[in-house]
């Protein structure tokens, strides 16, 4: 069987898509292969001005449906909460939502309501998010979430003691590490509530190996210097990187709570496949733990509606 490639991609006319994070890396690949393909896509960015050229990039290969371009800043419930009252108030579906922004290795930074910036940012923000568009998505037959976690959760552990360091010397490795096996945490929990409920609504994941992005500009030199040397070998394009993502966004045999990645290289590099997901991960009791510590955090029940 030859490698799954951006051929494989279906028609993605008639579905309106979020892809958060749209501006730059793969997130801006995702955004335009969705739109080449057909796709009505929102760019969700915070930097509006970055969003604005990436919006220019796409037009400029003449799609089917011009994108559009709304503000959306990760790190401030408040601004969730205006851009999903916004978009539920203009759209009557949602068929794809694509959790893709991220921070990574930053100096210890607090959200707007004082999260640890990745934490706040990489998970507690799309939890957010996605409880307040769920409605829409719930509407929309045969809906998908996708949720862009990384390698580094392999490391992860979630220390619920502390989430956000508050009360221990900062370690911005280990604080992307938790942030990032809470994405499949979530991702995981939030299929099996899916399937309870009895939705057709599909939640899978995806990681995007060692791709080229504007993440490592928080590297340390020591990092810096690493990376140099790794770059050559391991990294990916931002096109081939975004590949995983659209295979976990579009793939019409993916099965829920599926994790895709590279299949070469340990998992660094080559064409998506299905990816291997650490234990703690699929941990039952720790998702549903951090569930509900998620929803004290950021204010909101995420419990869905009666069965219908």
């Amino acid at each position: 069987m030859s490698p799954w490639a951006f051929d494989d991609i279906p028609d993605q006319t008639g579905r309106t898509v979020i892809v958060t994070g749209a501006n730059t890396g793969i997130g801006f690949e995702t955004a335009r292969m969705l739109a080449v393909r057909g796709a009505k896509v929102v760019l969700a960015c915070r930097n509006l001005s970055k969003g604005e050229r990436a919006l220019k990039r796409i037009v400029d290969e003449r799609p089917s449906r011009v994108p559009a371009l709304e503000a959306l800043d990760l790190a401030d419930l408040d601004s969730i909460a205006a851009f999903a009252d916004r978009f539920t108030t203009t759209h009557d579906r949602l068929d794809l939502l694509i959790n893709n922004a991220g921070v990574m290795l930053p100096p210890l930074s607090r959200t707007r309501q004082g999260f640890e910036l990745q934490f706040g940012t990489n998970h507690l923000g799309h939890v957010a998010l996605t409880q307040r568009l769920m409605p829409l998505v719930l509407r929309t037959p045969h809906a998908r979430i996708v949720i862009v976690s990384s390698l580094a959760h392999h490391g992860g552990h979630i220390a619920f003691d502390d989430l956000n360091w508050n009360d221990r010397p900062y370690n911005a490795l280990k604080a992307y590490q938790q942030s990032k096996l809470a994405n499949l945490l979530f991702a995981l929990e939030l299929q099996r509530r899916l399937a309870a409920y009895g939705s057709d609504v599909l939640v899978t994941a995806a990681h995007p190996g060692w791709t080229k992005s504007e993440l490592q500009r928080h590297l340390r030199p020591h990092e810096r210097f690493m990376a140099s040397f790794l770059n050559p070998i391991l990294q990916l394009s931002t096109f081939e990187g975004a590949l995983n993502t659209m295979r976990a966004a579009t793939d019409p045999n993916a099965p829920p709570g599926s994790y895709w990645g590279p299949g070469r290289f340990f998992g660094h590099k080559g064409p998506p496949v299905r990816a291997r997901i650490n234990e703690r991960a699929q941990n039952e009791e720790t998702a549903k733990r951090l569930w509900g510590e998620t929803e004290k955090l950021i204010g909101l029940q995420f419990d869905l509606p009666s069965r219908p």
